[in-house]
């Protein structure tokens, strides 16, 4: 019991928001009688939620370096109308307009984060300014109309499925198959970090409790997936979101630029002083969030079928609140790329939930601020704990 409590202590931020996501699954699961967790319905969920999920992995580098964002969501309402230009009224090719869509993402990252970077006017200046700016000119370009509709390839971005290799018939084979590997992945990589710690004499949990660490989410992996290959199997974008943060987790945790993300966030005359590009990594972590905020108008746009003024409207704000939700700290220095999709599934399922209940927009709004503040309180009673 000490060591599971010792345990728990140390993470209380992440372990803190993956027990709060369990609840409120459950207690959504008791209250639409079982609809929640039915294979269309968590399809949908993954669907519904995937542009905001890509938002919070760059927000949450922007908010560990101490700055924040608040242009995504007319970034991505600007680069879908862009898309929609190139792929509907000019025909473009859809792989060279969602090549040249991202590179347009970063080139307005690129220009917000020189401001913010070397000219060091404020984030929340900088970016309030890009709001309006590409608010404004997403109308423009669009005249202040929708266009529609996208090419099937593109749609199959959002609204796709993996092919079934194997030629199930009420089951998705693959969709299993690739559980299973992700599985034998997961304990492999497991096991070996933990050698690793013994082999350097790092503390580390008693084995009954790293073995229970990986039964239970390898339990919830092959659970996941059976319930996805039951219905139509594995969906593209939960493909990409994989890729994309297994790639930024292994950023932040593995590679010299996470830990100098890290190191400009938690004390930024420290890093500098240290050797660390404090101008640099802003700079950096600015283009990234524009490519990002490029990949999920590009998302939405072809989940809507569409390109339109209105897309984007609180994208950022959802993302902000996951990021917090999930464990960032508001000081910078401190969040976790899974810590922000935890905070974006928890989020989620709450909207989804809300909704399967018939609960109207009005408290929808209401409880998810309240959600987040108490969010942000938990981790200032934390620091104040610590300190």
């Amino acid at each position: 019991m000490q060591a599971i409590t010792e345990l728990f202590r140390k993470n209380i931020r992440q372990y803190g928001m993956i027990i709060a996501l369990v609840f409120i699954t459950v207690l959504f699961q008791i209250l639409t009688d079982g609809i929640l967790l039915k294979p269309l319905n968590i399809t949908n969920l993954i669907l519904q939620n995937s542009y905001i999920l890509v938002l919070a992995i760059g927000m949450v580098l922007v908010i560990i370096t101490g700055h924040i964002d608040l242009s995504v969501g007319s970034v991505a309402a600007f680069i879908g109308a862009l898309a929609g230009i190139m792929m509907i009224d000019m025909g473009m090719p859809t792989y060279l307009a969602v090549i040249i869509s991202l590179a347009a993402g970063a080139l307005i990252g690129a220009w917000q984060g020189y401001w913010i970077a070397y000219v060091k006017i404020p984030a929340f200046i900088v970016t309030l300014a890009g709001m309006l700016l590409f608010r404004g000119l997403t109308m423009i370009i669009l005249g202040g109309q929708s266009i529609a509709p996208f090419p099937k390839s593109f749609q199959r971005i959002s609204s796709g499925f993996i092919p079934d290799w194997f030629g199930g018939q009420n089951l998705h084979i693959l969709t299993i198959a690739l559980g299973i590997i992700l599985s034998v992945l997961y304990i492999w990589q497991e096991v070996r970090e933990r050698r690793t710690q013994i082999k350097y004499q790092f503390e580390t949990p008693p084995f009954w409790i790293f073995a229970a660490q990986i039964i239970i989410l390898v339990a919830i992996i092959n659970i996941f997936t059976f319930v996805l290959a039951t219905y139509n199997g594995l969906p593209n974008i939960l493909v990409i979101l994989f890729f994309l943060i297994a790639i930024y987790s292994f950023v932040m945790n593995r590679m010299i630029a996470g830990r100098h993300i890290y190191a400009l966030g938690g004390n930024e005359k420290a890093a500098k002083l240290s050797g660390v590009k404090t101008k640099k990594v802003t700079f950096w972590v600015f283009v990234n969030m524009g490519a990002l905020a490029a990949l999920s108008g590009l998302i939405f746009a072809a989940r809507l079928n569409s390109a339109t003024p209105k897309a984007g409207i609180n994208f950022e704000l959802d993302a902000i609140a996951a990021c917090f939700i999930g464990g960032a700290s508001a000081s910078g220095g401190i969040g976790t790329v899974i810590g922000a999709i935890i905070g974006g599934l928890v989020m989620g399922v709450m909207n989804n939930g809300m909704s399967l209940i018939g609960l109207g927009v009005d408290w929808q709004q209401g409880i998810k601020g309240l959600v987040l503040l108490l969010a942000v309180a938990f981790d200032i009673y934390n620091k104040s704990k610590t300190s």
